[in-house]
């Protein structure tokens, strides 16, 4: 009766719960454990996770009694997905862990790559882009002699979307490109749409490119596929709603806004929160474009309000800029709420992030288990192994709070930090600017209309000098003097008021000086700067700038957290056409090797990549660090 479709889902419920009272009390036996799966996954397609949950205990602790790691393994894996439901990522990357360990033992080839990928898809959905794309190459690695064109599929399907939140749209196509070359109708079934996401992810990087036109062919073919709707209605939607934006992108509005309309009813009644968050700001940019303000801004505000309930801080960020744009007034308010979700967001994956890597470093630890022990004691060694991993993860926790890491910015990040920069250099740049203005708005005045009239009074004098007795002529002389006299020192503070001294202030200069006179309150070391006035610092585009102010942010924190320095020293250089920027500091030191591979140096290497630039890190425990970074200036 569980799987009778045509029954109600409260007495399918009740169906599968009276199996699994049945099971529970038979002797612990594989059969047992193969139908306690079954009403697992019944429980799992019925929405039921809390009794999914309860199942899976249950087949754990009977597979850990009968020493029946098949199962174990299996077990592990469905409360990685339990897990996944309930958006509790470093629990679920903890179970597919542990899964992934088992599964390499019994050299499970399939389901081995099958865990690696689930764990990358865990942490792209956790902004560890650099983490994820690491476990997708471990699971084709894995499958490199296996025919699995399932696992291909996911595996460079996924590459694509790293790709593209990256904005490395090249390598995305390629890897979208990939996707469709690898599905075989034969192993993977039609009713996955495979095909149709590929080419919808395909349109997407177009999208991304602004390149509409194409964009537009891979959607309108994505609709072609048969079922869509039926099949994947919640993909139909993604579809509809991608192909409305690229038409009303390319000034196409035939069919809109009714297709967004379309998209957004879908999404709503399958409640994918995050679809329904996309539609209403596309809808609000499109009324925005169509003259209708009031229409603009509420789905603007039903997009923030979403985002906020469902905690998607991402989409959160895009309301808010969209709505500055909107409410001009209220700009300042929503940009300042835009920074501290911002750097709120950075923080939270930057912890996630750190809990990952904890998560794989202590299952690599674990070597046996004691089965016969587990067996004697197995309800209390459950209460106590749960309340000690609880513990440790507590303790590891706030112990590591301290020396937490910035992450990689996703790209998105990153041109949000950019839009903010260039604002902060777009105001200071109007200020100085109307400061020119205004002065030569006065070297104006004073050159045309004082010097003028003061010209004027001096001839009439002279005029005068017809008067030849000596009471005139002296009176008429000394105010001659006095008046070439004002006449010079007015042209004088003309030409100094006209003339620019100096070139604007330079804004990244003064954002750099900032940071080191925060730097200088903050920390007790002794700390010494240097910048080259020889650096045409116009000439360095913004994303360089940015790259170099977070290589800094990181360098500093590293040497005042981490190395425990009594000196630090920062110095940028102009050296041919490169620039050379270095930090040096007498700290405790690290080794160099070891250190690549976390998240500060990872992202620091990444920062100057983006630059095509040239890393060198030097040092040794106890002998301090220096970091030299070398960027050409293009």
């Amino acid at each position: 009766m569980a799987n009778d479709l045509s029954l109600s889902l409260d007495k399918r419920n009740q169906s599968n719960g009276k199996a699994f009272s049945i099971i529970a009390n038979q002797s612990n036996s594989s059969n047992s454990i193969d139908n306690l799966f079954r009403v697992a996954n019944r429980y799992y397609n019925m929405d039921k996770l809390g009794n999914f949950k309860k199942t899976i205990d249950v087949i754990l602790e009977r597979s850990i009694a009968r020493g029946d790691t098949l199962s174990k393994t299996k077990a592990y894996s469905y409360l990685g997905d339990f897990y996944v439901s309930q958006a509790v990522s470093d629990s679920a990357f903890l179970y597919y862990s542990r899964a992934e360990k088992l599964y390499l033992q019994r050299n499970d080839i399939y389901n081995l790559a099958r865990t690696r990928l689930n764990k990358a898809i865990l942490q792209f959905n956790e902004g560890d882009f650099i983490g994820s794309e690491i476990a997708v190459f471990s699971a084709l690695r894995a499958i490199k002699k296996e025919k699995a064109s399932d696992v291909l599929y996911i595996a460079y399907n996924h590459l694509a979307l790293i790709h593209n939140e990256l904005r490395d749209y090249n390598r995305a196509i390629e890897y979208n490109l990939k996707a469709l070359a690898s599905i075989d109708n034969k192993l993977i079934p039609s009713v996955f749409q495979s095909k149709a996401e590929s080419l919808n992810n395909m349109g997407y990087v177009y999208q991304n490119m602004n390149r509409h036109d194409k964009a537009l062919i891979y959607f309108k073919d994505a609709l072609k596929q048969e079922n869509l709707k039926a099949d994947k209605p919640g993909l139909y939607a993604m579809v509809i709603d991608n192909l409305a934006y690229s038409k009303f992108k390319t000034g196409d509005f035939d069919g809109l806004p009714e297709e967004f309309f379309k998209s957004l009813k879908i999404r709503d009644s399958l409640q994918l929160t995050s679809g329904s968050i996309v539609s209403k700001m596309r809808l609000s940019e499109y009324f925005a474009f169509k003259k209708d303000p009031s229409k603009s801004l509420k789905f603007a505000k039903e997009a923030l309000n979403e985002s906020l309930s469902s905690k998607n801080y991402r989409s959160v960020l895009l309301a808010l800029k969209r709505l500055s744009v909107i409410e001009p007034q209220k700009a300042a308010f929503y940009t300042k709420e835009y920074i501290r979700i911002n750097d709120s967001l950075q923080v939270t994956e930057r912890k996630m992030g750190d809990k990952f890597t904890r998560i794989e470093y202590e299952t690599d630890q674990i070597k046996s288990e004691n089965t016969d022990l587990l067996v004697q004691n197995r309800n209390l060694i459950s209460i106590f192994t749960v309340l000690g991993f609880l513990g440790l993860l507590i303790f590891i926790i706030k112990s590591q709070k301290a020396k937490n890491r910035l992450l990689l910015f996703k790209q998105q990040q990153q041109n949000a930090n950019e839009e903010i920069y260039n604002l902060m250099i777009s105001q200071q740049n109007t200020i100085e600017i109307s400061r020119i203005e205004e002065k030569k708005r006065v070297a104006r005045e004073l050159h045309d209309g004082v010097l003028g009239r003061m010209f004027g009074v001096r001839m009439n004098l002279d005029g005068l000098n017809a008067y030849q007795d000596d009471s005139a002529i002296r009176e008429r002389t000394n105010y001659l003097s006095e008046l070439k006299n004002i006449e010079q020192d007015i042209r004088e503070i003309s030409h100094d008021l006209n003339r620019e001294k100096s070139e604007l202030i330079n804004n990244f200069v003064a954002i750099i000086d900032k940071l080191f006179e925060e730097q200088k309150k903050t920390y007790k070391a002794k700390f010494t700067s240097f910048i080259d006035s020889d650096i045409r610092w116009e000439l360095v585009s913004n994303a360089v700038k940015i790259n170099l102010y977070r290589i800094l942010q990181e360098s500093l924190q590293n040497s005042n957290k981490y190395a425990a320095a009594d000196e630090i020293k920062v110095e940028f250089k102009k050296v041919d056409n490169q620039i050379v920027f270095k930090t040096i500091d007498d700290g405790v030191g690290f080794n160099v090797k070891t250190a690549k591979r976390g998240i500060g140096i990872q992202n620091i290497i990444f920062r100057t990549n983006e630059c095509k630039g040239v890393l060198d890190i030097e040092s040794k425990k106890g002998k301090g660090t220096k970091i030299t970074v070398t960027i050409p200036i293009e």
